[in-house]
């Protein structure tokens, strides 16, 4: 799969440097909308989020956001949830070539988030470690 160095607008919107942002960089480059508008929207939806043993801590558009906020905010948005793997069922799908349908993705891997635009991954690094990365699911605009 091809890969293409790409910050969603981060360094535009004035922020320097390297943090945990992937969810925001992601969201930004599969809607297009400007990267400081996504920051302030999980922001907002992050302190929504109750205080759990599971969750210790609200989630930050900078350091990482939870699952059930990401959700929220892309449900909103529009945007569908489809599963690509289940409980025992093993990986099915990875980020690599063919595997994935065309179209603006937001495809959720182990421990990070990155959008793929018809095929392309566009991130801040090459995350589909040589097309063996298992894709746990992944975000569409319904239309």
């Amino acid at each position: 799969m091809r890969y293409v160095f790409d910050d969603g607008g981060r360094k535009d919107a004035g922020y320097k440097g390297s943090t945990g942002d992937c969810t925001c960089r992601a969201i930004a480059i599969a809607t297009g909308m400007p990267y400081q508008s996504v920051y302030d929207l999980l922001n907002n939806h992050a302190q929504e989020q109750r205080i759990t043993k599971r969750q210790p801590r609200r989630g930050s558009a900078r350091t990482g956001i939870y699952k059930n906020t990401i959700r929220r905010v892309l449900e909103g948005l529009g945007w569908v949830w489809t599963p690509t793997m289940a409980i025992g069922s093993g990986c099915t799908v990875h980020l690599r070539d063919g595997e994935l349908p065309r179209g603006r993705l937001i495809v959720s891997v182990s421990k990070h988030v990155v959008a793929v635009v018809d095929g392309v991954i566009h991130d801040t690094h090459d995350p589909s470690r040589e097309g063996t990365r298992c894709v746990y699911g992944y975000w569409s605009k319904n239309l």
